[in-house]
């Protein structure tokens, strides 16, 4: 780092991300089951950028909305911030469940994440297989290797109780549906998410909260390194494997800069420094509760975590309206 370049000093930085996050949330308030998703996720966009341009950071935005030649802002490779500060890296999703909000259905988020320069996978818009538990377990009790039931033995094993006592969090996708069968013949529940796969391996980190002790199954790559991220700051292990349907996604791929194109991604290797994490629920779920809109105000929940200290916070934020 050049010696006039100001240091990332995360503790300074975390209320402002929080505040981020909660201006994405908010301004979905009024679009929450209305059946449109568009306007929710734009709304969603449009608030979060204007919150981060408020920051006195340097900022790249490295998980987007999509390539500059897809989504007007919040693109990949979009400069953010004031100009001033720390050059940063940001991953984000102003709206982690476009689906889940109109539709007014559990766990829609908007999530963003902030680290130094560098230090974040730049995963380009493809799909990721991906496995997540949550803290406690020794490093590598699962593995990408292992099968599906064998995975859920393993886990079981290691947290002491029989596989019918662990719950694996799939997205409910016809491609899963082998996946699914699996799983169910070794007794373990299944929770099945229509949407937010972030969402769905962060429940990981809080089984006791949320009832969740895995995840399995593909989504989005960028979805993955934002998840790695929070899991940085909870705890907890995730692997990731790009999967390519086509030559035009191995072809994202190298632009993005990646070379094996079979290399299984740990945490630490999609978020390689120490980052902070902020997501505030926009509809009621496990983690966090959703926008309440009442007469006179709009209140917030928003979890904001440091992976260098391991500090969780959970703030509740309160704002008239009139």
């Amino acid at each position: 780092m050049a010696a006039n370049t100001p240091e990332f000093h995360d503790r300074m930085l975390s209320l402002g991300l929080a505040r981020v996050s909660e201006a994405a949330a908010i301004a979905c308030a009024n679009l929450i089951g209305r059946g449109d998703e568009k306007a929710a996720d734009q709304a969603a966009v449009d608030a979060m950028r204007t919150q981060l341009n408020s920051l006195d950071i340097k900022g790249v935005v490295v998980i987007g909305e999509g390539e500059r030649d897809e989504a007007p802002m919040l693109y990949i490779g979009e400069e953010v911030g004031s100009g001033s500060g720390p050059d940063v890296d940001i991953a984000l999703d102003p709206l982690e469940g476009t689906t889940l909000t109109a539709k007014d259905m559990p766990n829609a988020l908007a999530v963003i994440a902030m680290g130094p320069r560098g230090t974040m996978l730049h995963a380009p818009d493809v799909y990721m297989d991906k496995l997540a538990v949550g803290p406690g377990y020794r490093s590598g009790v699962v593995t990408m290797d292992m099968t599906p039931r064998e995975r859920v033995s393993a886990l079981a094993s290691a947290k002491g109780c029989s596989t019918e006592a662990i719950t694996v969090c799939v997205l409910e996708r016809p491609r899963h549906q082998d996946l699914i069968e699996e799983i169910r013949s070794t007794g373990a529940a299944i929770r099945l998410i229509t949407d937010g796969d972030v969402a769905g391996v962060m429940h990981c980190a809080e089984p006791e909260l949320t009832g969740v002790d895995m995840y399995m199954g593909s989504g989005g790559a960028p979805e993955g390194v934002l998840a790695a991220a929070a899991l940085k700051c909870m705890g907890g292990q995730i692997y990731g494997k790009l999967l390519f349907r086509n030559d035009d996604e191995r072809g994202r791929a190298t632009k993005a800069g990646i070379t094996n194109l079979d290399r299984v991604y740990t945490r630490d290797d999609m978020v390689t420094g120490d980052v902070i994490f902020a997501a505030t629920g926009v509809t009621d779920g496990s983690l966090l509760p959703g926008i309440k809109r009442e007469p006179a105000h709009v209140t917030a929940e928003t979890i904001l975590m440091r992976s260098k200290t391991g500090s969780v916070r959970r703030m509740i934020y309160r704002n008239p309206t009139r």
